[in-house]
């Protein structure tokens, strides 16, 4: 049994700092001394995607600064109500890759489940902010359609979980699955597709490392940090503990306008990202998904900073520059 301690809270602890994360945009700002801007800085009308920032994360901003690029990445804009051409509600072709409820099968060899549709924080630019949760879950049921449905495809050798974010769920639900999944010979691999350690990194508790720890395959937990002001003690902690578990750890990260598009902002992530035992994996495109555009970084600028990335830094620190798009087998190399 892993002892809990300051770092690694009881569940209890997690689960009050989720209760208590802002949920107010006009809060959010008050919080930073952006108060008396609310009214130019926020939408005039609902967008249809609410605010949730941990305290925590909120405290990684920077006072009085309205272009802070955490900020940036959770507060609501005028810009989310404008239709942008080329930009639709199910950008990555969700829909059409349905398999049974929650599962979504794109590529080969795997499969992915929509573990559930919270988030610790609701990311501005997320390819999900239009998914139907309400009816597209692998965890209804005590998983029993999504294991199902792997039982019978002995051509699926890994399993993701994403969501929503998984860790969101309790580990006693995640056990759940894992023990069913344990009894499907075929199954070889677990991925985590997670925020959660970067903007909560209370989650990373004892029962979470003990279940990592205990499962009877190679684990990847993949998490999400778009900028090196995310990656903090807490951060490092928390990811330390992922490893300590363990677990692969990697990153995978958003371009986005105005929060990361510049080769030193890249390059300072990631080596903020390796100082804390993580490995930039992934750099995406923005999925262009309804009401994201203004976060756009054309192919033609994102493929000079991924050159100004290999020219600075060792290969294992350049995560590769991808796109999604729907239909195709993999992601597809920039």
């Amino acid at each position: 049994m892993i002892a809990a301690s300051p770092a690694h809270p009881q569940p209890s602890d997690w689960r009050r700092l989720w209760r208590e994360a802002v949920t107010d945009p006009a809060e959010l700002l008050a919080r930073l001394g952006l108060g008396d801007q609310a009214a130019a800085l926020l939408p005039g009308a609902d967008t249809g995607f609410p605010v949730r920032v941990p305290a925590g994360y909120l405290a990684r901003m920077r006072p009085g600064d309205a272009a802070d690029p955490l900020l940036l990445q959770v507060l609501p804009r005028a810009a989310e109500l404008l239709d942008a051409p080329g930009f639709v509600e199910d950008a990555v072709g969700d829909g059409a890759a349905r398999a049974a409820t929650g599962v979504i099968h794109k590529y080969a060899g795997r499969v992915l489940l929509v573990a559930t549709g919270a988030c610790a924080v609701h990311c501005r630019y997320c390819f999900r902010r239009h998914f139907p949760y309400a009816r597209e879950l692998a965890a209804r049921e005590d998983w029993r359609a999504a294991v199902a449905w792997i039982a019978a495809r002995p051509d699926v050798h890994e399993v993701i979980l994403s969501g929503g974010d998984p860790l969101s769920l309790p580990t006693a639900r995640l056990a759940s699955l894992t023990r069913q999944l344990a009894g499907i010979g075929h199954v070889r691999a677990l991925r985590l597709h997670t925020r959660l350690p970067i903007v909560l990194p209370e989650r990373v508790d004892g029962e979470l490392r003990q279940w990592l720890a205990g499962l009877p395959w190679p684990v990847a937990v993949v998490v999400h940090a778009n900028h090196g002001n995310e990656i903090d003690a807490a951060t490092g902690t928390a990811l330390a503990a992922l490893r300590d578990s363990g677990a692969t750890v990697l990153n995978q990260s958003v371009l986005l306008s105005g929060v990361n598009d510049r080769v030193d902002t890249l390059a300072e992530l990631s080596h903020r990202l390796y100082r804390a035992g993580t490995l930039p994996y992934y750099l995406h495109l923005l999925d262009r998904v309804r009401g994201v555009g203004h976060f756009e970084v054309d192919e033609a600028r994102a493929q000079a900073l991924h050159a100004g990335l290999r020219a600075r830094l060792p290969g294992y620190l350049v995560p590769r520059l991808v796109r999604e798009i729907a239909g195709e087998a993999g992601k597809t190399p920039v």
